[in-house]
């Protein structure tokens, strides 16, 4: 199971270039859905939301760490991710932790933690 994810999230289509933030969009989609058929990924989310402040749609890319770390140094995806960049606002990439990676990363802090003295 997938210990690693990686939240790639958009905002607002930049104006005048909603054909091509279209296209990019199937582009990718098409590019992670190859990816998991050949078992590069575990699996993908994707979320479209309601028009409010910020954050307009994301996808989660599941995987092990070695697994989304090869997808970083894959030039397609590169290209993917500059041409995304290029048609939306506030476009980000943030690496995070699923399943056994959330366990593994609450242990850590809980072991951190028992070293800071706690005040009431």
């Amino acid at each position: 199971m997938a210990d690693r994810v990686l939240f790639i999230s958009w905002g607002s289509v930049v104006r005048g270039r909603e054909e091509r933030a279209l296209e990019v969009f199937n582009d990718v989609l098409g590019f992670y859905g190859r990816l998991q058929q050949e078992g590069r990924i575990e699996s993908i989310d994707v979320a479209l939301l309601v028009p409010a402040l910020g954050v307009r749609g994301y996808i989660t890319i599941h995987g092990s760490a070695e697994q989304l770390g090869a997808l970083r140094d894959d030039e397609e995806y590169m290209r993917l991710m500059v041409d995304s960049e290029l048609v939306v606002e506030d476009f980000s990439i943030v690496d995070g932790f699923a399943n056994e990676g959330v366990a593994r990363q609450l242990a850590i802090y809980q072991g951190e933690l028992s070293k800071v003295p706690q005040s009431a």
